[in-house]
């Protein structure tokens, strides 16, 4: 049995969940039991059942299908409870939910309520979480000839949202979170009806920093959520409430008390509106900024969170009584109260502060918390039976004895156990109706506990049931000093129950209390301050600093008129008091358009610029700590660090401040996984970070100073745990040894450090995938086994603790647990190591035959020596580079010559485990460094350019140098061809050489490649301008000095000259906007094309000319805001570029070709007829170029694949052992076996059957079906050990299957660091580049709050490339014990509520290639 499950709508219903595809279900309460299939095993990822709340026999299946290398999910359904096998819903959902997964929730549509179904999917090209998208369907996801029935709701200004982390339905609400890459800051989405939505507005003043939401218990006219701001390790919250459509949020109460999996010490009291219990820190600013004891206080609120009070306690001596919570859980169901009307119990103490549970006793409150009693001594399991009639508490440790009251715990009778037992739980039915009781126990036998289940029956206790009349009272909700029933939320509130001292029991099992409620007339305390205001300090007024926000389009034609604002007072959501004829105080007043934070000011149609000069005179760094997809900001941080100190910027470099005025620091290291944190380092063992773009910079302690070891980083970043680092530093500097270096982690950013290894020159996380069969059965799916491949870490440290390398070489270790236990050698004699997106590649060395091994592994346990084809002779090897490896194999570049100025190699891929390579390109350039002029296109699937040495073969090359071409690749380098120059240049004139079509040798297009480049960050092309390309060069037979500046919008295929001359260029606006200037010479004017270099514009920006040093903007190049870095009088001077101001409209897709501002573009091979490329044809969205208006956060990457095509010769490439002929065809070479393909059983297990060599191998990213299969031979043989699996499949009655698995891989940086070998010393040296949630195994995860918790997804290329790669190039600086709790399953009360299971840690593997070796 996996799970029982009970139906949260029907109780006589219940589910037996099995590991199995087979599963029992039962509708009479558990009298018989059927069995039901549904096709597909349980999830081990979410909760399996959906249920909807208006037909029991609607329930959503979420499953997995574990027959391929991986578990992927999936979704099947029920219209008729199990009755007959479930039926397929979709495929690579992360969980789908009914939109009335609620009793309250209503699309306002009958048959939308019935049928409507939300599902969070992976992407359409992507299984990384930062493409995961939220899916809404009306029949169930039909298939219609491959077109699913489906859309994506426009959450935000009309437009689909990416990055979905989880969605669940809250009482009469929709709720969906979303996380964008390179950051953990979050946006909430709410919907009251499932058809629109809105994003969650958050306070402004002061900024909530949204890192993680957890969705506590709401009601029917608000959501009540807490916002996680600080660090997992030092986990607070704050607490905010909605407006009735769940759209604007006020703060409640700063500092709740948070675990780290989110839960927050938060409950209702059970029945009675508008009071609850919170747990917050009371020493939050200083526990906030150091590690210090956190000290927790209880509060209590009347008011639904408006106001808060202590918690009184009429026997306590006047002291404070606080209680443990939700973090702290000691039994199942609620922490506090039950549906018996009025009756509250916790564990706590008396005092200033909340001290340890051992240290606690029961405390408990008749009147809904408003005064509260002590009870009996000591922790205990409590439980409360027969609506309150009777409490019941068993010691929390080893007793022979348990007690009882009648009385509201006013007094206490014992009663014995038959042994003497420690209770586990103590339980009864979910509506404490019953007279009895069950308790989970064990004893203390030795050499192992029993275990124990205890009925406790006081059902013979009274014979008597309670007489209305005579035994019942009416109890008031609130009263006043005297007794007399006062307004709460508006309305007075009373229940009818049992007297205290009554000889009776009530003996009304599964009947709920019945509430009687009269309305108040409204009151000041009725009211609350509106979204962005707050109370004034004399508590009477409500006030703001900030701007009104108009009602939607109430200004966009009227800047200068008025609309109805607000008061700064809104009524208290779910408050029922009865409004008056006065005025009053939440009545609209007139507000000015001119003063809304939302006004609608015509755009000027022009570009401004703002030139600014910095402190300093020599400029070291610049960096863009960029907002993420879920930001609502509109500001950009950049740094810059001169020889004067760090500037900060909050506004493209129109104005600057410095930082850190008083301090030396020496680097700057921003946080390559998340833009939000950057690091600033000392000399010294101090260093400062800011976690808010350098809103707060706070400091910590490293372990030892910095190391300043060449190629060594300092710093090495988990690509999920923010708060996970390790540090490089050195020791023993004043040593007869010398210094060395020791890598140190930490997992509470800096708070503290434990020793990883001594002696390393390098450690870093690596990310590890949970393979279906190379991980162990056990594992799979598991927490604790996750967290092990979280804390994978690989090193290169001394085989011996000494800096003297004679007999003491590099070795490549691992570990799992951080180096507690004993490492895994994986190879001696390292040169070193590289992590890709699918790889880790390994370079070692053969001391005696002075010969490199290239060693690859696909999931960081298993590596293979990678095979190279023929003519790369290992003897013969000088080098690596490591280019790429973002389309399922890793292109290497192996150096041929390695003479000074000579220097060139052969492009090698490899295959989807990079283990075998086949040739792909000889001859190409490299330079004296390590870079080879080899560059992929961003965005673009298979394009790549680089510059071969045309005269490599040549007698006389040593005499006549390099003769560069540039060829460019648009099949993933399966095919090499010259570029097509365009006719003329950029004056309108023929060039020098006479254009051939056919023979483009003689006159091509060359341009100047990655190893010319000044700055390496800067590329041909960017991600987020699919298709658009600039570059300088030149048209004739080879690339020569002189350069002018090209453009190509279709990929690659065709160019346009557009300035004579050399330029830098950026993208903006998502390539909308393309702006250039001349590097070459002084000027004072930039050139942009709105057009995709249709046409240019000139813009002045400056009334002198000036020599440009650089150009730059956000690494997504999404902004419209550009920076010119420039110099003057010795000072670094800066020029903003703002084109904001050419359009103020934002473009709109339409499902109308004609109406929408977007087109569909798809990119072809420049040989073919039609577009299929890699099997299939792409789509992606571009803005209109004659569109007056601007992206903004619109994706603009892959639309869609429009269709699979058949399978041709550009599918295939030339196998292991075989190279291309001059016909395109694949032929052996002369002397080489053929490859033997049965190797590929090794690699994967489950593989049954493989085929003979055919010359051809399918390209791994190809998606082609059918058609010319030119991989496969005419007989299929059985793997080893396959040969009855392999008979059964191909007998009479099986069809043929054939299973290509590919894993996506996105984009990489397409450079590299470099393997080179000197004679010598320096013989084989590599240089190289670098929010939890829910434990499922935690026995306390059916508790009913929802965590949204998103992780930000890994960097993008091109930010890698400035903060990681290139910085190496330039010298790098180098609860433990056992808890209480027990499990909440489906019989713990609070069923009623939403409960997501998402666990945050579940997709597994790299998004990008942190580096390249």
């Amino acid at each position: 049995m996996l799970e029982l499950v009970m139906h949260p709508f029907d109780s006589k219903r219940a589910y037996i969940l099995t590991t199995e595809k087979r599963h029992w279900k039962t509708d009479d309460r558990g009298k018989s039991w059927q069995e039901f299939k549904t096709g597909a095993l349980a999830s081990i990822f979410r909760d399996a059942l959906a249920f909807h709340a208006g037909d029991p026999d609607r329930i959503i299946f979420n499953g997995m299908d574990c027959t391929g290398i991986f578990c992927d999910e999936l979704t099947v359904y029920t219209t008729d409870g199990f009755k007959k096998t479930a039926k397929g819903l979709r495929q690579d959902t992360m969980g789908c939910h009914w939109a009335k997964s609620s009793e309250q929730f209503t699309t306002g549509q009958e048959d939308l309520d019935k049928d409507r179904i939300l599902c969070v999917v992976k992407g359409r090209f992507s299984p990384w979480r930062k493409d995961y998208r939220l899916l809404v369907s009306d029949n169930y996801f039909s298939n219609n000839d491959g077109d699913i029935q489906e859309f994506e709701p426009a959450l935000e200004n009309g437009h689909a949202v990416k990055g979905i982390v989880n969605m669940a339905t809250v009482t009469k609400y929709l709720v969906t979170a979303a996380s964008g890459e390179k950051t953990d800051e979050m946006a909430l989405y709410v919907s009251d009806d499932a058809i629109k939505w809105h994003r969650a507005m958050m306070p402004k003043s002061p900024k909530i920093p949204e890192k993680a939401y957890t969705i506590l218990e709401s009601t029917n006219y608000s959501i009540q959520i807490n916002v996680q701001t600080d660090s997992p390790s030092r986990p607070m919250g704050v607490f905010l409430s909605s407006n009735s459509n769940g759209t604007y949020f006020v703060r409640n109460e700063e500092f709740m008390n948070m675990n780290k999996w989110g839960l927050v010490d938060f409950e209702k009291i059970s029945g009675i509106q508008g009071v609850f219990l919170v747990n917050i820190v009371k020493n939050a600013v200083e526990y906030e900024a150091k590690p210090v004891h956190k000290e927790i206080i209880t509060q209590i609120s009347f008011d639904d969170g408006r106001t808060f009070s202590d918690i009184k306690c009429n026997n306590c001596d006047g002291k404070k009584l606080h209680l443990h919570s939700v973090t702290d859980l000691s039994n199942s169901g609620r922490v506090f109260s039950s549906p018996a009307p009025g009756l509250v119990m916790g564990i706590g103490n008396t005092g200033d502060t909340l001290q340890d549970y051992s240290k606690g006793s029961l405390f408990i409150s008749d009147d809904a918390g408003a005064t509260w009693i002590k009870g009996p001594e000591g922790p205990h399991k409590y439980e409360f039976g027969d609506q309150g009639s009777i409490l019941v508490a068993v010691k929390d440790e080893y007793t022979e004895e348990f007690q009882y009251s009648l009385n509201h715990g006013k007094d206490w009778s014992k009663a014995p156990l038959p042994h003497k037992l420690r209770p586990v739980q103590l339980t009864t039915t979910p509506d404490s109706s019953s007279l009895k009781f069950i308790l989970e126990a064990i004893d203390n036998e030795e050499p192992s506990v029993n275990g124990y289940i205890i009925e406790l029956d006081f059902d013979g206790m009274h014979e008597a049931k309670c007489d209305p009349d005579k035994d019942l009272e009416t109890w008031n909700a609130r009263v006043d000093e005297d007794g007399k029933a006062i307004c709460i939320m508006g309305h007075k509130q009373s229940f009818r129950r049992r007297k205290p001292d009554a000889d009776c029991f009530i003996k009304k099992e599964f009947e709920a209390p019945v509430v009687k409620s009269e309305p108040c007339e409204c009151t000041d305390a009725d009211f609350e301050c509106d979204f962005n205001f707050v109370r004034s300090d004399d508590r009477k007024d409500c006030v703001t600093s900030l701007a009104w926000h108009a009602p939607d389009d109430v200004c966009k034609n009227n800047a200068e008129g008025t609309f109805k604002g607000s008061s700064g007072w809104r009524l208290i959501p779910g408050n029922q008091c009865k409004r008056t004829s006065d005025a009053q105080k939440d009545d609209l007043v007139e507000r000015k358009c001119s003063e809304s934070d939302n006004p609608h000011t015509p755009s000027s149609g022009k570009i401004t610029s703002t030139q600014q000069t910095l402190t300093g005179g020599r400029l070291y760094s610049k960096i863009y700590l960029q907002r993420q997809g879920p930001s609502k900001e509109e500001d950009e941080t950049i740094l810059v660090q001169t020889d004067k100190g760090i500037e900060l910027s909050r506004n493209h470099g129109k104005s600057w401040t410095s930082i850190l005025k008083d301090e030396k620091i020496q680097r700057i290291y921003p946080h390559p996984h998340f833009s939000d944190v950057v690091f600033f380092l000392t000399k010294t063992e101090k260093v400062f970070y800011s976690i808010d773009r350098g809103d707060n910079i706070r400091s910590f302690k490293a372990p030892f100073p910095p190391t300043d070891e060449e190629n060594t980083p300092v710093m090495s970043f988990h690509s999920e745990d923010k708060d996970w680092i390790i540090w490089t530093g050195k020791k023993g500097c004043d040593e007869s040894d010398g210094c060395h270096t020791i890598a140190s982690i930490s997992e509470d950013r800096g708070d503290s450090w434990r020793t990883l290894q001594r002696y390393v020159r390098r450690c870093e996380f690596v990310k590890e995938e949970q393979r279906l069969y190379l991980t162990p059965e056990e594992d799979l799916g598991r927490k604790e086994a996750k967290k092990k491949l979280k804390k994978l870490i690989y090193c290169e440290r001394r085989e011996k603790e000494q800096n003297n390398p004679a007999n003491n070489p590099w070795v490549l270790v691992s570990s799992r647990d951080f180096f507690n236990e004993e490492s895994e050698v994986h190879f001696t004699n390292v040169v070193d190591f590289a992590t890709m997106s699918e790889f880790i590649v390994v370079a070692t060395k053969n001391v005696a035959g002075q010969t490199l091994q290239v060693n690859a592994s696909v999931d960081g346990q298993h590596f293979a020596p990678a095979h190279f084809p023929h003519g790369v002779d290992v003897d013969h090897q000088v080098g690596y580079t490591v280019l790429d490896s973002s389309t399922h194999s890793v292109f290497l570049h192996v150096t041929m010559n390695n003479n000074k100025g000579l220097e060139y190699g052969t492009i090698i891929k490899s295959n989807s485990n990079g283990t075998s390579y086949v040739q792909s390109l000889p001859g190409v350039d490299r330079d004296g460094i390590g870079y080879v002029d080899f560059e992929k296109t961003f965005g673009l699937e298979g394009v790549a350019m680089v510059n071969v040495v045309a005269n490599y073969q040549s007698k006389t090359y040593e005499k006549d140098g390099k003769k560069l071409k540039t060829m460019i690749t648009h099949n993933d380098g399966g095919e090499w061809n010259y570029i097509l120059p365009p006719p003329q240049d950029a004056e309108k004139k023929d060039f020098s050489c006479k254009i051939d079509v056919k023979n483009l040798e003689k006159c091509s297009l060359n341009i100047h490649g990655y190893t010319e480049r000044k700055d390496k960050s800067h590329t041909y092309s960017s991600s987020s301008a699919i298709g658009l390309m600039l570059a300088t060069g030149n048209v004739g037979q080879y690339l020569d000095k002189g350069s002018d500046t090209f453009m190509t919008n279709d990929g690659g295929i065709s160019w346009m000259s557009v300035k004579k001359g050399k330029y830098m260029w950026e993208y903006g606006d998502k390539g909308s906007i393309v702006v250039i200037v001349n590097e070459e010479a002084p000027t004072k004017v930039v050139h942009y094309t709105l057009d995709e270099g249709k046409t240019w514009e000139d813009y002045e920006f400056s009334e002198k000319e000036v020599m440009i040093d650089d150009m730059t903007t956000v690494p997504s190049d999404n902004a419209r805001n550009f920076l010119l870095w420039s110099s003057d009088g010795g000072k670094v001077v800066t020029f903003n570029l703002d084109f904001t101001g050419l359009t103020s409209e934002q473009c709109k897709e339409d499902k109308d070709p004609e109406k929408s501002d977007y087109y569909l573009w798809s990119p072809q091979h420049p040989n073919q007829n039609d577009n299929c490329l890699f099997g299939h044809v792409s789509e992606y969205r571009r803005k209109k170029p004659e569109r007056k208006c601007f992206n903004g956060v619109v994706d603009q990457e892959l639309s869609n694949i429009k269709s699979n095509c058949s399978c041709t010769r550009r599918d295939f490439e030339c196998d292991f052992n075989y190279e291309r002929q001059g016909d395109g065809s694949c032929a052996l070479v002369n002397g080489l076996a053929k490859p033997d393909h049965s190797l590929i059983c090794k690699v994967e297990p489950d593989r049954e059957e493989y085929f003979e060599p055919t010359a051809y191998r399918r390209i791994p990213i190809t998606t082609c079906q059918g058609g010319a299969e030119m991989d496969k031979g005419s007989v299929a043989l059985p793997c080893p050990g396959k040969e009855d699996q392999f008979n059964k499949k191909h007998g009479p009655s099986a069809a043929g299957i054939f299973f290509a698995i590919t894993i996506p891989i996105v984009v990489a940086v397409g450079v590299g660091y470099w393997v080179w070998r000197q004679y010598g010393a320096k013989f084989g040296q590599i240089r190289l580049g670098e929010q939890s949630s829910f434990d499922s195994d935690a026995a306390y995860i059916k508790y009913p709050v929802l965590v949204v918790a998103g992780i930000a997804a890994v960097a993008q290329a091109l930010p890698l490339l400035a903060s990681s790669l290139w910085r190496s190039a330039s010298n790098a600086l180098g609860r433990g014990s056992g808890r209480r709790y027990t499990t909440r399953d489906s019989f713990a009360r609070g069923g009623e509520y939403a409960v997501v299971d998402e666990d945050e840690g579940e997709l597994l593997g790299d998004e990008s290639d942190d580096e390249v070796v």
